[in-house]
C-alpha cells in the first residue's frame, strides 16, 4: 500500500503531493511501477497534534485526486484514508475501493452504516482519542489484551452492519509510546488470531527515527528493517511512502520463507 499524502503537514515531507493533476498522476505510477497494489488517498493529517481540518477542506483535497487516478488506472486499487463518514461515501463513489479509518469507527457514528451499505473492504486501526489528543492516551491495563478487546469489540460490531472483508491494523505510532509500538510488532502475530489480515504501517515513523536519533527523511533503512521483521511476524500488508524498496523487501521474504 503506497500512500500519497495530500495534505501540507504530513510528518514526512517526502510523501507530500500538491493537489494537482500533473504531479499526483506522475507519482501515482512511479508507485504503480515500482509494485504498489493499493494507492492510499489521505486528505487529513494524522501525526500527533496535526491541525483539525472540516470535512469540506478534506474533500477538497481527495476527490478530485480520486477522480484522476481512477480514470488514469482503472487497475489499481484507491484507499481513502479518512475517519468521516460522508468522506468515505463520496471517496467511494469517485473511484476508490477501500476505507482506511485511522479511528476504528470511534470518530464517527456512522462509518460502520456507510462501508456495510457500501460492500468495501475496511481497515479497521486502533486509536485511542483523536490526533490531537492520542500521545496522552498511552496508558494501558494491560498492552496486548487491551488491544485484542478492543478489536474483538469492534468486530462484533462491524459484523452487524455486515462488513465483511476487515483488515486489522494494530496502529503503530497511535496512542503508543516507543515501548509499546516494538512490544506490539514483537507480538505482531497475535492479531492473526482474530481470523483477519494484518496490516503494518510502520514507514518511516518516530518509532524509528527517534530510536535511530535521525529524522523521517534518513529512516528508510530502519523502515526497511522493520518491514522484513514485521512479514516474518505474519504482516500481509505494508503501508508505505517507498514503494520500490518495500517491494523488494517482500521478494526477498518470499524467497527466504516460501
Amino acid at each position: 500500500m503506497g500512500i500519497l499524502n495530500l495534505t501540507p503537514d504530513s510528518f514526512y515531507a517526502g510523501s507530500r503531493v500538491k493537489i494537482d493533476r500533473e504531479d499526483i498522476l506522475k507519482r501515482a505510477e512511479k508507485m504503480i511501477l515500482e509494485g504498489a497494489d493499493i494507492l492510499d488517498l489521505g486528505g487529513y493529517s494524522s501525526r500527533p497534534g496535526a491541525e483539525d481540518i472540516s470535512e469540506e477542506e478534506e474533500l477538497s483535497r481527495v476527490i478530485q485526486p480520486i477522480s484522476w487516478i481512477s480514470e488514469a488506472f482503472p487497475e489499481v486499487l484507491i484507499s481513502i484514508d479518512t475517519f468521516r463518514s460522508n468522506v468515505a461515501k463520496r471517496a467511494i463513489e469517485t473511484g476508490a475501493h477501500l476505507v482506511n479509518d485511522i479511528s476504528g469507527g470511534s470518530l464517527d457514528s456512522k462509518m460502520y452504516e456507510v462501508v456495510g451499505k457500501l460492500q468495501v473492504p475496511y481497515f479497521l486501526m486502533h486509536m485511542r482519542g483523536t490526533p490531537q489528543t492520542m500521545q496522552q492516551k498511552t496508558d494501558y491495563s494491560k498492552l496486548l489484551p487491551d488491544i485484542l478487546n478492543y478489536f474483538a469489540k469492534k468486530l462484533h460490531l462491524i459484523k452487524e452492519f455486515g462488513i465483511k472483508d476487515v483488515i486489522i491494523d494494530p496502529g503503530f505510532g497511535f496512542a503508543k509510546t516507543l515501548e509499546q509500538n516494538y512490544h506490539i510488532l514483537k507480538n505482531l502475530e497475535i492479531f492473526r488470531t482474530l481470523g483477519y489480515p494484518v496490516l503494518a504501517g510502520l514507514s518511516r515513523k518516530s518509532m524509528i527515527y527517534k530510536l535511530l536519533g535521525c529524522g523521517p527523511e534518513e529512516s528508510l533503512n530502519g523502515t526497511t528493517a522493520l518491514h522484513m521483521f514485521a512479514l516474518s511476524k505474519g504482516a500481509n500488508i505494508l503501508r508505505v511512502h517507498d514503494v520500490k524498496e518495500a517491494n523488494e523487501t517482500r521478494k526477498l521474504f518470499k524467497q527466504l520463507y516460501a
